[in-house]
Parts: C-alpha cells; sequence; structure tokens
C-alpha cells in the first residue's frame, strides 16, 4: 500500500469519528501553546529585565559603604561607620592610577524629604545630591528643561530637577519648569524634568529628585557625611572588570580592616551576566512544565488510537484476509496517530502565536522562532512515539481472530 493510500485512509479514520478526534487533539494543542507560550514569557521577563539593567548602564561600577571602621573601644571592637568621601572620589579621578574610568559620580541620598508646590505636598521615594556627570553615568537625560551644571554645583544652587512621578504628584498638568517648591521648607527651583523609565520591578524610577550634590549636603545632609554612593563609569563595557578592579586598588588601602574592604562594589556588567544566567533556568524550568502537558497529550493519542484499534478489529482482519501486509496495517494507524499530532500540534502554535500577543502578568512575551519549531517537533514525536503501540497492536493480530471478533 503506499503512502498516499494511507494517508487518505488514516483522513478517513479521523472524520469518521470528529469530536473524538478533536478531543485528542486538543491535548497536543494545548501542550504546544504551553510550551510557546511559556517559553515566551521566559524570553519576554529576560529581555525586560536586561533592558531595565542595560538603562541604568553596563559600563557602570558602583562603590557603597559596607561594614564598619574599626575604632578605639573596649574590646577593639568596631565602633565608627567608614565613609566614603570626596577625596575618595577624587582619588578615583586620578587617570595614571585609574586609566580604565571615564568618570567618577558621588552620590548622597537625603532621608525623609518632603516637597511641597502650593496646596500639594509629597515625598519622593529618592532623593539625590550629586554632580552633572550623573547624568550620563545613570542615563538620566532630561525630557524638557536642564539638567544640573556644574556653575549650578560650584555655586550651591538650590534647583532641582524632578522625576515624572513627582512631577504628577505636585503640579498635575502644569508645567513645572521655573516653578518654586519647598523642599523641606527651603526654596528650590525646577529646573528640569527627568525622561520617564517607569519601574524596575522594585521601585519606581521616575519618583525620583535630583538636586547638586553641594546644595544638598549643605541644606538636607549636612557637609561632614558621608557619600552614600560613588558611580564609575568605565571607558566602555569591555572594560568594566577593569576599573573595578582598578577602584578596589585605589580604596583598599584607606577603607580596610586587616586586609578586608569595608566597601561594597557592585559590577553592572557582571550582574547582566547573573540574571542572564538565572533567567535562563527560569525559562528552562517554564518550559519543563510546559512539556508535561504534551506528555499528556501523547498519553490521550495513544488511548484512542487503542479503541480506534477495538473497534476497527474486524476491519483488520478482513485486510489481512484479502492481502494486506502488517507493514500496511502498521503505516495505517500510525499514519493516522502522526496525523492528529500534525494537526493538534499546527493549531497549537497558531494558539501560541496568538496568546503572546498578550502581556501575561505584566511581561510582554517574546517568541523565538525555536521555540515554536521545537514545541511543534516534540508534540509531532510525541503523537509518533505513543502511536507506535496501538499501530503495532492492530498489525500483531491474526486475521481469524480478528474476523471473529463481536
Amino acid at each position: 500500500m503506499s503512502i498516499i493510500e494511507s494517508f487518505r485512509m488514516a483522513v478517513q479514520g479521523v472524520l469518521s469519528n470528529r469530536l473524538r478526534s478533536l478531543l485528542t487533539m486538543l491535548g497536543i494543542t494545548i501542550g504546544v501553546a504551553a510550551v510557546i507560550i511559556l517559553v515566551a514569557v521566559g524570553n519576554g521577563s529576560s529581555a525586560a529585565v536586561q533592558q531595565q539593567i542595560e538603562g541604568l548602564g553596563t559600563n557602570i561600577v558602583t562603590v557603597m559603604p559596607g561594614g564598619f571602621g574599626r575604632g578605639r573601644g573596649s574590646g577593639g571592637r568596631r565602633s565608627s561607620f567608614t565613609q566614603l568621601t570626596l577625596k575618595d572620589v577624587k582619588a578615583l579621578q586620578d587617570a595614571n592610577a585609574a586609566p580604565d574610568v571615564k568618570s567618577v559620580t558621588p552620590v548622597v541620598d537625603a532621608q525623609s524629604v518632603t516637597t511641597t508646590f502650593g496646596s500639594a505636598t509629597y515625598s519622593p521615594a529618592q532623593f539625590v545630591g550629586t554632580t552633572p556627570s550623573y547624568e550620563e553615568a545613570r542615563k538620566a537625560p532630561v525630557q524638557a528643561g536642564t539638567f544640573i551644571t556644574p556653575q549650578e554645583e560650584s555655586q550651591h544652587a538650590r534647583v532641582v530637577v524632578l522625576g515624572t512621578t513627582v512631577v504628577t504628584n505636585l503640579f498635575g498638568n502644569a508645567n513645572p519648569l521655573g516653578q518654586t517648591v519647598k523642599v523641606n521648607g527651603i526654596n528650590f527651583t525646577v529646573t528640569g524634568v527627568l525622561v520617564a523609565k517607569g519601574t524596575n520591578g522594585f521601585q519606581d524610577q521616575d519618583d525620583i529628585a535630583i538636586a547638586p550634590l553641594s546644595t544638598t549636603q549643605e541644606l538636607l545632609t549636612g557637609v561632614t557625611g558621608g557619600l552614600s554612593q560613588i558611580v564609575i563609569e568605565a571607558t566602555s563595557s569591555g572594560t568594566v572588570n577593569a576599573a573595578e578592579a582598578e577602584a578596589t586598588s585605589i580604596l583598599t588601602p584607606t577603607h580596610s580592616s586587616n586586609g578586608t574592604a569595608e566597601f561594597r562594589v557592585l559590577n553592572q556588567a557582571s550582574l547582566l551576566s547573573t540574571t542572564a544566567s538565572t533567567n535562563h533556568v527560569f525559562t528552562v524550568l517554564l518550559a519543563a512544565v510546559a512539556a508535561i502537558s504534551l506528555l499528556v497529550g501523547g498519553i490521550g493519542v495513544m488511548n484512542i488510537m487503542l479503541v480506534t484499534v477495538t473497534e476497527r478489529t474486524r476491519e483488520i482482519g478482513i485486510r489481512k484476509a484479502i492481502g494486506a501486509r502488517r507493514s500496511d496495517v502498521l503505516a495505517q494507524f500510525l499514519t493516522e496517530a502522526v496525523l492528529l499530532s500534525v494537526l493538534g500540534g499546527l493549531l497549537g502554535v497558531a494558539a501560541g502565536l496568538v496568546g503572546s500577543r498578550f502581556k501575561i502578568v505584566g511581561v510582554q512575551p517574546v517568541v523565538e522562532s525555536y521555540s515554536v519549531f521545537l514545541a511543534l517537533g516534540v508534540g509531532v514525536a510525541v503523537g509518533l512515539f505513543f502511536g507506535i503501540y496501538p499501530a503495532n497492536r492492530a498489525a500483531s493480530l491474526r486475521p481469524i481472530e480478528a474476523l471473529r471478533y463481536e
């Protein structure tokens, strides 16, 4: 019997029990669609996280105070916080000691800051005091007005740049540029509005206000206070590790105790790599969970094919009695099982592609072509695998026994 004849008989078998065939294909459809959608969700989540990290800069090294400085208290216990200062910033700006460092930006975080405009009052999640280099280092451009200028920093100007969340809460739809807001009761002039970044999954990146470092230290945190962090911008993404090593070498002599560094260094490139690795594991896990649906669908194919073989036992006996070979019967039922899997797989691909166009738990799925072909291929392979036993059982029936079957 030719392949065309086997295919024709398989189509007749599928159409003769349409509802049963449809329910059989549904298992494969759900499995294939689940694999495509869940892999797309994993990829979408990974892409979103990477985009957020890249938005902060992949050539950034952040130094933060960590640990305590050893004082002369009783028992030799540590009694004072180690602090990062402007002296450290100046040391890191030495081109000879740190040739891979492009810029060094000091940052202080003012706590419990309240801003007021007219009758509106709002407390930004972050109130940052910094220098003009922060704009490029932290990828914080303005959409209106200007960022902090060197003149404003040197003159201790009372100016502030606001994120869009702060602008909305204080001004609504009004233009904030040139307006005067009170920051802890002190007048500041709004000179710029930052480009909206949205949330990074943990906090609203637009809920921020930025003022000159000198002004913030003088009026809000105190000049004697240490820096909250130092943002180091490497010359390129390829020199981040070298810039980290140079920064560590410069700071360790003045910020260490018994050979242990009392500061923490966050390498943005390493964070990106670690996050990508974690998201890959997450995506594989989602695909494995979805693959269980394919397994269940394959078992459904085997179950229905066994029922089909039982129902058509007399037909098999007649065919073998008039000369059909074992391979002809095997090909007929195996083709029918594969046909069910292929049709279910194609419907699953269509459902997966449609489902991936919608956001799922806030994540925009990103479909990878390999996941479509992999899901379809596995779906067909599962149908083929679970169709072998029923087909072999049909082909193994003895004609005389099959003809006697009621």
